[in-house]
């Protein structure tokens, strides 16, 4: 018994010493680790920056396995480098050859280098990587061909080389990859083009397909047709010609891109019977005949955009039946009819486009009040503004442009605080400016042109908080994305930024940096009378003030001089008399100032931009302006010469006139509307769908 106990004893203590002997834990390999800080050193030396580095952390004495943005396998050896966005924008010639040390490390199963903008061609020693599982090399600046020893990436699911520079036919070893599953490449900037001649049967089973402006052309390719598990296809922006084909309606794909091309034909109604289809993008293509009446059966559907079609008839009522629909662009066809869906309550809608068909009878009013954008413009709809428009206090954007729009404007204005965008121009409303319209507290855009509105300008128009401030010049694009998928992808804006670019092709004008930024007040083209309330001078965000074509009198108020970010001011066809004040030279951004048309006298100020101003036709027809800019000269300015001076003169006069450089710039109202269509989908849609399992995965543009 003795011996028993003592045996019990022996063991235990014995576990004991054992489990307190530290045991050494697994560390990097030695040459992964000198790879690493090979290419930071490097990296630095290129950056010759003592900013901070995303690789920091990495340091000769610890673990490369602790280090930001390296992941290790349990036995220590690195197996996934997250290397996007480490070379900052500002700096815009590093080439691949910095990637050397890293083919050193060929136990890499994960390989981010995305965002970096990187120059050169592919290095071929990506194809040592041979256990590589995932590589991403979007939004850089690779250029040549894809090199054939990509081929030996035996173990590859999914390669995203979009956005790059690259040129040549797409291989077709491609999709001999067995293992591939998803393939995205192409994209502005890419000059790769897919072989049509060339026959391609894949070896492997593809679920995502992002082919982008690859220069393909003829039928939508029928090898895809083999792609049973496909979830996701984008071939936007290259020259399919023909029908939306039946076999792809049949595949019950998720997400269908065919943006930009040339297909004709209606859509299949088998396709609106997928239980799978979320996102159905057909926009500026030659699609024509009418909605299919079952579209209202894919009650999975969260985006569908059919702009810049030839669609035609009534909407089908079933439409309304989609709960979850988001985003609806119908924009830019031919629909017609006067009985409009009955849309019901839904937390889900937020953006309604229908502008630009031939849409009649009243406004609807059977709109979600969920709805935070909402675009009616260009039709025919008429009638007064429905009173329930008050109730959809999420709005942010109202467009009715363009219709025969009625009543008086004090009794219809919808109360909504959180309305940045009100467009009314070219109606027939009639009535006054009511001082509530203090009470649109977010407001930055207001277009009133082309109504009947009389009155005075109400100096309440002067407290709009959003067109007082002077917004951050920052871009928004960095810092949000659009859709989880990434709808010109979510997370990493860059390469999303184009989706929606692409999508409204009438922001071309626009700078992305402005997007958020412009405010304008157009009051034109109406009856408006009375003197310009001093206050407007207050609205300092403003880009664009155009109160021109109404019966206004007085003088321009000297506080104009405080409209500092004003770019076009358009004081023409009123009855304005006096003098242009001296204070408008202190407005650094501006290009264009109109003023013709009225009883000003006096001489026009010099100084800034006014010294530009020298297009006669924005100081004609008024009663006695004088001035350098329009070539004539003030009494003030006149001293008695002889023939000799007069001709020196003259000739001064000349040379001053050519050395003045007219710089007009356009500046169009719906470019500012649809950029803030822009910034509201980025800044709303981008966290709803963002799913973090596609977040590496670039997606093309709607």
């Amino acid at each position: 018994m003795a011996i028993k106990v003592s045996t019990r004893l022996l063991m235990l203590s014995t576990f004991f010493i054992l489990t307190s002997i530290p045991i050494t834990s697994f560390a990097c390999p030695l040459h992964q680790k000198q790879a690493l800080l090979h290419f930071k050193s490097t990296l630095t030396t290129i950056l010759n920056s003592n900013s901070s580095s995303p690789i920091d952390s990495w340091n000769p004495n610890s673990d490369c396995c602790t280090w930001d943005r390296v992941k290790c396998s349990t036995t220590a050896n690195v197996t996934e480098l997250h290397l996007s966005t480490i070379v900052p924008l500002s700096v815009n010639r590093v080439f691949s050859e910095i990637l050397a040390p890293i083919f050193q490390i060929q136990s890499l199963e994960l390989l981010d280098i995305s965002m970096n903008l990187l120059q050169g061609e592919i290095p071929d020693r990506f194809g040592n990587l041979t256990r590589l599982i995932h590589l991403d090399m979007t939004q850089n600046s690779f250029t040549g061909p894809i090199p054939a020893s990509m081929q030996n990436l035996s173990s590859l699911e999914t390669l995203q080389l979009k956005n790059n520079k690259l040129a040549g036919e797409i291989p077709t070893w491609l999709f001999n990859i067995t293992t591939l599953k998803n393939l995205f490449i192409g994209g502005r900037g890419s000059t790769l083009i897919l072989n049509n001649r060339a026959k391609i049967v894949p070896n492997c089973s593809l679920q995502y397909i992002s082919m982008p402006y690859c220069g393909i052309s003829g039928e939508i390719p029928e090898w895809i047709s083999s792609q049973k598990e496909l979830a996701f296809l984008d071939l936007s922006g290259n020259q399919l010609e023909g029908k939306f084909p039946d076999w792809l309606a049949e595949l019950d794909v998720g997400i269908i891109i065919l943006s930009d091309n040339n297909l004709t034909g209606s859509i299949p109604p088998r396709l609106f019977e997928s239980i799978n289809l979320s996102v159905l993008a057909l926009s500026r293509n030659k699609f024509s005949k009418e909605l299919p009446e079952n579209i209202g059966n894919a009650r999975g559907l969260v985006i569908l955009m059919l702009s810049g079609n030839n669609f035609s008839g009534q909407v089908p009522k079933s439409i309304s039946k989609i709960f979850g629909l988001n985003i609806l662009d119908l924009s830019n066809n031919r629909f017609s009819g006067d009985n409009f869906p009955v849309f019901g309550e839904s937390p889900f809608h937020m953006y309604f486009d229908f502008s630009y068909n031939d849409f009649s009878g009243k406004v609807p009013l059977t709109l979600s009040s969920f709805l935070r954008v909402l675009n009616l413009g260009g039709n025919k709809f008429s009638g007064d503004l429905p009173s329930n428009l008050t109730n959809m206090d999420r709005l942010e954007i109202l467009d009715l442009h363009n219709n025969d729009i009625t009543g008086n404007f004090q009794d219809v204005l919808p109360q909504i605080p959180n309305l940045q965008v009100l467009s009314l121009r070219n109606n027939s409303l009639e009535g006054f400016i009511p001082r509530t319209i203090s009470n649109l507290t977010s407001l930055r855009i207001l277009d009133l042109s082309g109504n009947n509105l009389t009155g005075n300008i109400p100096p309440e128009i002067s407290s709009l908080e959003k067109m007082i401030e002077t917004p951050p010049m920052e871009t928004l694009f960095d810092a949000v994305l659009i859709y989880g998928l990434r709808s010109d992808d979510l997370r990493n804006a860059n390469e999303f930024q184009d989706l929606i670019f692409n999508w409204k092709n009438s922001f071309r004008g626009l700078s992305r940096r402005n997007l958020n930024i412009y405010s304008l007040l157009d009051l034109s083209d109406n009856r408006i009378s009375g003197e310009i309330p001093a206050s407007l001078g207050n609205l300092k965000g403003l880009k664009l003030l155009n109160i021109s074509h109404n019966s206004i009198s007085g003088k321009i108020p000297t506080s104009f001089g405080n409209l500092e970010g004003i770019e076009t001011l358009d004081l023409s066809h009123n009855e304005i008399s006096g003098l242009i004040p001296q204070s408008l030279a202190k407005l650094d951004e501006l290009a264009i100032l109109d003023v013709s048309n009225n009883m000003l006298s006096g001489k026009i100020p010099l100084g800034g931009q006014m010294n530009t101003m020298n297009d006669l036709r924005y100081f004609a027809n008024n009663s006695g302006l004088c001035g350098m800019q329009i070539m004539i000269k003030c009494p003030e300015d006149i001293i008695p010469t002889d023939g000799s001076e007069e001709e020196e003169e003259k000739q001064s006069w000349i040379l001053w006139e050519g050395a003045w450089v007219g710089f007009p710039i356009g500046f169009f109202i719906t470019i500012l509307i649809m950029g803030y269509y822009l910034n509201f989908l980025l800044l709303n849609f981008g966290e709803m769908f963002y799913d973090s399992q596609f977040r590496h995965l670039p997606i093309g543009e709607f």
